[in-house]
């Protein structure tokens, strides 16, 4: 089981890109470059157990005004209850000059993996600086270009990115090793103490909290939800995107359910679909209710189905999903969603991809079972590592002898604990919509949107619709949560459309938990 949910890491580990000065065009390294290479590697150089911050003055445009805030990267020191310190954790903060002061909202935002940094989210979404990413093609060689947001979330709350332990600048701290953050439990306390150390630092404990968790993120801020109510810290909201709360959701018929309208967005998408062409959201709702009815019950009989009845749900699933009746037969209606990134297009000799299925790819063996790698996070990984590292180390000269890692999955290879202890007891594999549960029943004014990308084959939409649908909440409850919708895939911050949408979204979100 631990492999496969290891799977689940929704992005392609990638080489970390240094800050080090560009050695002169030719063969002959540098004078410096020597020296350089006679240091101690700067990866594994240790973190300071003291805490920097290193603050800039800037401004944006924002609809018509000129913002000015302070960007500040830094790290905080997290400590045991003891008082030993763990963990030197980085963030990126930006806060609004000569704002309501602790009348602020302030938002705290990661991605996930596990082992993934903030990389993305901080340079790709709300922030006042992102990446052009705009298109679903791979990104232009360098020098890669990004610059102001227009849709940045900076004049609705200021925003806090944080990377997980072990990943972009964020290091264990004196006895503790990197292993000792490599887990559900784990990771939720580390985040923690991060949150009250930044309230604690800078003042916010009475400010509008809220939580921005993408992927892994979303089962992090499950968890967080009910923990940080613990230690008295009452959210106002909590966005989820591209939402995994429940990873048992992944296994079983019912992951088939969950994936088979993504299926239906993508056959849509890539002209696999009858013509006339339908509404999108009209071919949506179709996929939701054959998944959720035909399709459930007929997978539910098992081997107590009928010939003519998988017949009948081959041929209706074969005009939603783009596939062949025959195709779908011979995997016995369970078509998976590596093997249906593989068979959308093996006419035209492509894959799509599994963070956003609109991008397309090849492979060497155009006969495979399923893709050799993402098509999606090839086309923008060296974009977002390059630009972060030119921002942060060049154009905002933030010093440090660390290397940023885009993420470290390969330094947790297998070592990721899934266990954890909810809300209502120990759970062989998280779902910390147990947790987020909770948390609104103990805070029943706290507001929860779920944000979901129609093209994303790594977390479906129909499964996000799932696991909080179950959550078992009293209707007054359940009336602080809203659903929203975008044509794009996991990263729908990265589509210019999507991103304008989501932006006015989230501006009526906040407003209504305030």
């Amino acid at each position: 089981m631990r492999s496969s949910l290891l799977a689940l890491s929704l992005l392609l580990s990638t080489a970390a890109f240094a800050a080090d000065t560009p050695a002169p065009a030719g063969d002959a390294p540098s004078a410096k470059s020597k020296e350089d290479a006679a240091k101690p590697d700067p990866d594994i150089a240790a973190a300071s157990v003291e805490e920097d911050a290193q603050p800039k003055k800037r401004s944006i445009s924002l609809r018509g005004r000129t913002i000015n805030y302070t960007v500040t990267p830094g790290h905080l020191t997290i400590r045991d209850d003891d008082g030993a310190p763990k963990g030197s954790m980085f963030y990126v903060a930006y806060t609004v000059d000569g704002g309501r002061g602790a009348a602020r909202p302030v938002t705290f935002l990661f991605n996930g993996g596990p082992g993934s940094s903030t990389m993305w989210l901080h340079m790709g979404s709300f922030g006042p600086i992102k990446v052009d990413a705009s298109l679903p093609e791979t990104v232009a060689g360098p020098p890669f270009r990004y610059g102001a947001n227009p849709d940045s979330l900076l004049d609705v709350s200021d925003l806090v990115f944080i990377d997980a332990p072990t990943t972009g600048l964020s290091r264990p701290l004196g006895k503790t090793e990197s292993k000792d953050f490599f887990g559900v439990d784990k990771d939720l306390d580390a985040f923690s103490r991060t949150i009250q150390r930044y309230l604690t630092k800078y003042g916010r404990w009475n400010s509008p909290k809220f939580i921005i968790g993408e992927s892994y993120g979303t089962t992090r801020a499950g968890g967080l939800s009910n923990m940080l109510a613990d230690k008295g810290i009452q959210l106002n909201g909590i966005v989820l995107v591209s939402t995994v709360l429940n990873f048992n959701s992944f296994n079983g018929d019912q992951s088939l359910v969950n994936f088979l309208p993504t299926y239906a967005t993508n056959a849509w998408y890539h002209g696999k679909v009858a013509e006339p062409k339908p509404d999108l959201m009209s071919w949506v709702a179709e996929a939701k209710a054959f998944a959720a009815g035909p399709y459930a019950s007929a997978l539910q009989k098992g081997t107590a189905i009928t010939e003519s009845e998988m017949e009948s749900i081959a041929q209706q699933m074969a005009r939603l999903t783009g596939l062949s009746p025959a195709y779908i037969l011979r995997s016995n209606l369970r078509v998976s969603p590596d093997r249906f990134e593989r068979e959308l297009l093996r006419d035209r000799r492509q894959i799509i991809g599994r963070i956003d299925s609109r991008y397309v790819g090849t492979d060497a063996d155009a006969a495979g079972e399923a893709p050799s790698y993402d098509a999606q996070a090839t086309a923008i990984t060296g974009a977002f590592a390059g630009a972060l590292n030119d921002y942060l180390f060049r154009e905002l000269g933030y010093q440090t002898p660390l290397t940023y890692r885009p993420n470290n999955y390969a330094g947790i290879g297998e070592d990721w604990n899934f266990q954890h202890k909810s809300a209502q007891g120990q759970q062989l594999a998280v779902d910390t919509s147990v947790d987020l549960a909770a948390a609104m029943r103990g805070n029943p004014r706290m507001k929860l949107l779920s944000v979901n990308g129609l093209y994303d084959l790594a977390t479906p939409f129909f499964g996000a619709d799932y696991d909080i649908g179950h959550m078992a909440l009293e209707p007054l409850i359940a009336a602080n949560i809203r659903y929203t919708y975008y044509p794009a895939g996991h990263m729908m911050y990265t589509d210019p459309g999507s991103a304008r949408q989501l932006k006015a979204d989230l501006a009526d979100f906040y407003a209504s938990a305030m």
